[in-house]
């Protein structure tokens, strides 16, 4: 599952072959097999702003993931449970991961974002049989406790009382008499709910195998990692698949050392500190992160940096991004994709001279991506369809959880559907064009609005921007614009004209905002991606109410 050293992209992609261990537990992976070899390896790296980082080795996460373990055993805990942790990024979150997949049960990682509703949906589907959080997310929890008769074991970082038991304790028993679940690529180690930007969410299941198989996509996105000094860092929530499956686990997997930070609003000087400060080399930023990081002048100025290796996905990087990165940080930052249901599938590589303004990047070695119509039939280059990934595929999702006829609707033949449009050139890359339900339909045009964005994103007035298909008797649907300005911008109609105008200079007659609205806050998902739908359903509401 390891890339060799470098090659050509094509000779990689065309020799690579999959040697996934028919036993293979995650936990023990990542920590007891490195803690066996190099026990004083340091793992887990924890930045404060007050500069008391702390640290932590492979020897003490094995001794203490496998000690909790054998207290969540003890509890009742077993093979296939639901553990939910609802923690920010901490080494406490690590052990807990480390020690679900142990014990061969299922974890639930949820973001310290959601309100209670969205809390009380995920136990509830999952039947969550404990959870691990903090003073934060324990007083949501204890809102909506009676409502949970799954959940029979909450157990806090922070402080324990009354039935709330204590994390540290159940994490400093004696880790020497357990016995980890003997498990396979295929059985169950992780739930991630989808972002739900469209429709609820929905459990994506994953098996053991689904760590392997990020490890050639990783190594291609930060330049065929691991090196000497490399040290990796995420302002990415580890409760989603980004944060913990594009950097945290697969980095820990390949002895890499993983920054954590404390939970923050995204402030781009922090984000540099952090950087500067920790000496990451290796970084994966979010296109959105990205964007807010411009707000910073000259940052190699301002910023004692040694990055080495950007890596970003979530939503398309665009091409006033990609230029921005290479020319602030002087680095070419490597574009790839994919979602919770299959992740890190495409990637860039720049290193390869697998690089391309505006393209997500080519198929990861191990993985078959194709760009196909809705018999399943593969399309010529530079054709618009839906992103597909062929099965199988080892981070290819095992179900819909307890929903087997969404699951079945993921897929034509052996085509796992993505909701993604795409086109592919003819050397191999894709483009993205944007989720299926968010396509505009204008004057007859098919319109996707990543390009519109990225372009909106070039304007120095902007600083985030959403592009959705307003209702129109005449046209079907008009482009409308959400901005949110950059400090020292103020909303008008003439910077709205502005910005249309731009738009329309440098993009097409047809693909302009004829309307631009200004907004204080971009709807976000907890990874980072704008919830186009909400801005959508506020113009259909607007539209019954006129």
């Amino acid at each position: 599952m390891f890339l060799p050293a470098r090659a050509p992209y094509e000779a990689l992609y065309r020799d690579f072959t999959w040697s996934i261990p028919e036993r293979f537990n995650i936990g023990r992976a990542v920590s007891d097999a490195w803690a066996q070899r190099e026990p004083e390896r340091v793992c887990l790296e924890h930045f404060s702003p007050d500069g008391q980082h702390q640290t932590m080795t492979y020897g003490e996460l094995a001794t203490r993931s496998s000690a909790f373990a054998a207290s969540l055993q003890r509890l009742g805990i077993g093979r296939g449970d639901r553990v939910a942790l609802l923690l920010p990024q901490c080494f406490e979150t690590v052990i807990a991961h480390l020690a679900i997949y142990k014990l061969g049960a299922v974890a639930l990682p949820m973001a310290l974002l959601f309100g209670v509703e969205a809390l009380q949906y995920r136990l509830g589907v999952a039947q969550a049989t404990a959870i691990v959080t903090n003073d934060f997310g324990l007083s949501r929890i204890l809102e909506i406790r009676e409502k949970l008769p799954s959940l029979h074991h909450i157990i806090s970082i922070d402080r324990a009382e009354g039935a709330v038991l204590s994390f540290h304790d159940l994490a400093e028993g004696d880790a020497a008499a357990f016995v980890g679940a003997d498990t396979g690529p295929d059985d169950p180690a992780l739930m991630i709910f989808t972002s739900g930007t469209t429709g609820a969410p929905k459990g994506a299941l994953h098996g053991h195998r689904v760590l392997a198989g990020h490890i050639p996509g990783f190594q291609l996105a930060h330049d065929f990692l691991p090196q000497a000094g490399d040290k990796i860092w995420t302002p990415s929530d580890w409760a989603w698949a980004g944060g913990l499956l594009n950097a945290l686990l697969p980095a820990l997997l390949l002895g890499v050392p993983v920054v954590s930070s404390p939970a923050q609003k995204f402030d781009p000087q922090m984000a540099f500190r952090i950087m500067a400060e920790m000496k990451v080399r290796n970084a994966f930023i979010p296109p959105t992160a990205l964007r807010l990081l411009k707000a910073v002048e000259r940052p190699r100025d301002a910023y004692d940096l040694v990055l080495r290796s950007i890596g970003s996905a979530g939503e398309s990087l665009g091409r006033e991004t990609y230029e921005w990165v290479k020319s602030a940080l002087g680095i070419v930052p490597n574009e790839f994709y994919g979602q919770t249901e299959c992740n890190f599938v495409l990637s860039s590589a720049a290193r390869l001279g697998v690089t391309k303004a505006g393209a997500i990047g080519k198929a990861v070695p191990g993985h078959r991506v194709a760009i196909i119509n809705d018999k399943g039939e593969c399309l010529p280059p530079g054709t618009i369809g839906q992103v597909a990934i062929a099965r199988p595929d080892p981070v290819m999702f095992l179900e819909y959880w307890q929903d087997p006829i969404a699951t079945a609707a993921k897929f034509v033949g052996d085509w796992m559907l993505t909701g993604d449009l795409g086109r592919q050139d003819r050397e191999g890359y894709v483009e993205f064009f944007g989720r299926d339900d968010d396509v505009i339909t204008s004057s007859g045009y098919r319109i996707g609005p990543a390009e519109i964005e990225d372009c909106l994103s070039g304007h120095p007035a902007v600083r985030l921007a959403a592009a959705i298909g307003k209702p129109d008797p005449l046209r079907t649907e008009i482009v409308k614009a959400y901005v949110v300005l950059a400090d020292g911008f103020s909303a008008s109609a003439a910077l709205a004209a502005e910005i249309s105008d731009w738009v329309k200079q440098r993009l097409s007659m047809h693909e302009y905002p004829r309307e631009v609205a200004f907004i204080d806050d971009m709807p976000l998902t907890t990874s980072g991606k704008v919830i186009r739908r909400i801005l959508r359903d506020r113009e259909i509401a607007a539209a019954a109410a006129a």
